[in-house]
């Protein structure tokens, strides 16, 4: 059994985390730390577990396997260091850090220390996206032109019950978060668009403040390829009916998906006279992040493909915060390593 504290219900994803800890067969919930006492008090309560406030005092608990990491992103680099010099495997929210500075700095620890890493990145394994890479790896749309994501929902919007919106205000603080609906939700597309197109030479990114608040709640980052190639990452907090949607162009086709359907539909050259065709019988979904990191630990192997595409996403993020403060495109090897 995988004893693991949780490091912090910060993050809205955090008590989803827990649930998939307690709901493994091969894991459970030892410990609870939170940056504010009174809330990890009453979440270690409610699970009958023991809570920590000292950080120091849990990482050096030598019965605690690994940790879950859902403090604010501003406070990853300092937690997931210590945990790593502390021999505890991490399972964390993304992003791993807002800067590739930091990042760097969390991937040396946890290599020095061999411990397992893996970040959640859950759009990675459904199947439609294992769908649309078997249609790119097939070569069916030619070379790829343009790749447009977007994923976007309601939780800055203003409602009855929700004066304020339903995301906790503690979301729009910039310190904390590193950013708004980009960092946040945009996220998810990035990594998409970086797993269907690769790394791209430079980043062009403008934000909008349409509830203004601290942090932007509308975004959109444009991806600009050697090749001419050009990806297209949207996301937003103000929008009540926004279907997520992933659209790849190519010079022999074109494949689209969206969650309000649910299909993946297929044209190409070859087969223009059939129409836009369901990508039927494609790959199962693969296990998700939260599973493999357990098996990962288990099986004493590393999460190789998961962390190179999360090290990616900082970079793409972190380009994208300074392009849009300084107005100006921002090539990926101008970051500081």
């Amino acid at each position: 059994m995988i004893k693991v504290a949780m490091l912090s219900f910060w993050h809205v994803h955090a008590r989803d985390y827990a649930k998939q800890v307690t709901e493994h067969k091969d894991t459970e919930i030892v410990a609870v730390w939170d940056e504010i006492p009174e809330r990890g008090q009453a979440e270690a309560s409610q699970r009958g577990v023991a809570f920590y406030t000292d950080l120091a005092e849990l990482l050096a608990n030598k019965d605690i396997d690994g940790v879950v990491v859902d403090t604010p992103t501003n406070m990853h680099r300092d937690v997931m260091v210590a945990a790593a010099k502390a021999g505890k495997h991490i399972f964390t929210e993304k992003v791993i850090a807002p800067t590739l500075h930091e990042v760097n700095e969390i991937l040396d620890a946890v290599n020095e220390a061999g411990v397992t890493l893996t970040v959640s990145l859950p759009r990675l394994n459904p199947t439609y996206t294992l769908a649309v890479q078997e249609i790119i790896e097939k070569e069916l749309l030619g070379q790829i032109t343009l790749v447009r994501t977007r994923l976007s929902h309601n939780g800055g919007i203003s409602t009855d019950v929700n004066p304020k919106g339903w995301l906790p205000e503690h979301f729009y603080n910039a310190e904390q978060c590193g950013g708004g609906a980009l960092i946040d939700l945009g996220c998810h597309p990035m990594y998409l668009t970086r797993l269907f197109l690769g790394l791209p030479e430079s980043v062009s990114a403008s934000y909008g403040y349409v509830t203004g608040r601290e942090v932007e709640d509308n975004a959109v980052a444009t991806l600009q390829y050697a090749n001419g190639a050009l990806g297209i990452v949207e996301a937003g907090f103000v929008n009540a009916h926004s279907p997520f949607v992933i659209e790849v162009h190519g010079t022999e086709g074109s494949v689209l998906y969206s969650d309000h359907d649910g299909r993946v539909l297929v044209r190409t050259r070859k087969n223009a006279d059939a129409g836009w065709t369901a990508y039927e019988n494609g790959p199962k979904e693969k296990p998700s992040a939260f599973d493999q990191w357990v098996a990962h630990i288990q099986n004493g192997t590393k999460a190789t493909e998961n962390i190179q595409l999360a090290v990616d996403l900082t970079k793409l993020m972190e380009a994208s915060n300074r392009s849009a403060g300084s107005k100006q495109q921002v090539r990926i090897d101008s970051l500081a390593q």
